[in-house]
């Protein structure tokens, strides 16, 4: 693996047509589907007797709702305003993203993006951004974040980041941090400075493979991951973003086993990752449970208070989680951990013939109950590609293998009553991603 040298931004003013549905501009207080708990998967089909798009779900008694939303004919990877108003879907058959209202549950149109996108951001109404790697730039390494006008439609400005691979914002979204692929620096992006003549983006050099940041409440804090070998760097860690001098630049270090996803509770900073690039031999760590899988990953339990992870070099508090890459991570209203990843070994069949008798399935989910510190790793297969949690049920809605799974969290075990029998909402096709609209 090379580092890439992180270029000054370029930016290429764009536009495109934008389709406005119902603009009268009036409030709607009921939505069309006259459901409150809604909760939207995005979903691929292979059947000619259905259509691709965003299927409406209630949230409440976990069946499908009415209606859909298009999006495109393969949308996946989903993003939600923080008002919860405004869904993007990227559709990777066009390289789309689509905009929904989900006051109307009607589509407003589509950004045309260069390239495929693994990473969005929509920090405030009207904007939204996209990371993407294959953007093309004229004299330039290739490499982009995307800016969006989501309200008029659009791209105000692509801002050329080598290799860019994630975004994230702060909570004002007034500050984007970009990661690139084979890199050691951090992208700092100023959006609000476009067309000012100030530059728009810093380049911070002085971590080891950094590909993920999690911000603190107020915006004042990012805590950078650090993937280090498992990336082709040195030693994965949490590293703090100071944003106290100008320009930022890196503060302390906490080594940690693996980190590619992180999940922000009080003072505590749960991370997930492998640590190398198979990660530990399972039967190498004392509390993983027996596997036929060959290799696990991480959680480690950083304290950032103390700036302290006891987990790191202690063998007896190595908590042992499924292999692959980490990439989706959330917590449940009760303290149920649900971490996710992707290219993972997969054991037995979920789908074996009923009847046949199978010593262990496992998949791509882990569940870490941070009340008592057990962890379990349910009987199913497939990578895990979207997770939503309520504020008002113990409940977790799980995308993993393209189907969309509800699970219990009081006993971290799929949810089975007389509305949902098999713990499964029945959705034709792949199920990719899922947000909730309400609930919060």
């Amino acid at each position: 693996m090379t580092k890439s040298a992180l270029l000054p931004a370029v930016l290429v003013v764009a536009s495109i047509t934008f389709v406005s549905c119902g603009g009268s501009g009036v409030p709607i207080t009921t939505p069309p589907s006259k459901d409150t708990t809604r909760v939207l998967a995005s979903q691929t089909v292979s059947s000619p007797t259905a259509a691709a798009g965003l299927v409406l779900v209630d949230g409440e008694i976990d069946t499908l709702g009415r209606g859909g939303i298009s999006a495109g004919n393969a949308p996946g990877l989903m993003a939600i305003s923080p008002d919860r108003s405004t869904v993007l879907a990227f559709d990777s058959s066009s390289n789309k993203v689509y905009v929904t209202n989900t006051k109307t549950e009607a589509s407003t149109g589509s950004v045309q993006l260069p390239g495929p996108t693994s990473s969005l951001a929509i920090p405030v109404d009207g904007s939204g951004y996209a990371a993407v790697p294959a953007a093309p730039l004229t004299g330039q390494t290739m490499g982009a974040v995307v800016a969006m006008n989501l309200t008029s439609g659009g791209v105000l400005a692509t801002i050329g980041v080598p290799n860019a691979q994630t975004v994230v914002s702060n909570p004002a979204g007034t500050q984007l941090l970009v990661f690139s692929n084979d890199s050691d620096a951090v992208t700092i992006v100023s959006p609000f400075l476009l067309n000012t003549g100030s530059p728009v983006t810093v380049t911070v050099p002085g971590f080891d493979r950094p590909v993920n940041a999690v911000y603190s409440s107020d915006g004042s804090t990012a805590y950078i991951l650090n993937c280090g070998a498992q990336c082709g760097g040195t030693q994965a860690s949490v590293q703090i973003l100071n944003f106290s001098t100008t320009p930022p630049t890196p503060g302390a270090v906490v080594p940690v086993n693996g980190a590619t996803v992180a999940f922000l509770s009080g003072s505590t900073l749960y991370v997930a990752g492998l640590g190398t690039p198979t990660g530990p031999l399972c039967a190498s760590i004392p509390n993983a449970a027996p596997t036929a899988a060959t290799y696990c990953g991480f959680l480690d339990i950083v304290n950032l208070t103390t700036m302290q992870d006891p987990n790191y070099n202690n063998p007896a508090a190595e908590i042992a989680i499924t292999d692959g890459y980490h990439n989706r991570i959330d917590m449940s209203s009760n303290g149920q951990l649900f971490v996710g990843s992707y290219g993972c070994t997969n054991v037995g069949n979920v789908n074996a013939p009923l009847g046949t008798v199978q010593a262990e399935i496992r998949g791509c989910l882990a569940i870490y109950n941070t009340t008592n510190g057990a962890v379990v790793i349910p009987p199913d297969n497939g990578d895990v590609t979207g997770l939503q949690s309520f504020s008002t049920r113990y409940v977790e809605y799980v995308a993993e293998g393209g189907n969309l799974r509800v699970y219990d969290t009081t006993i971290d075990s799929l949810l089975l009553n007389s509305y949902i029998e098999t713990g499964t909402i029945e959705i034709t096709g792949q199920v990719i991603d899922v947000k909730a609209i309400d609930f919060f």
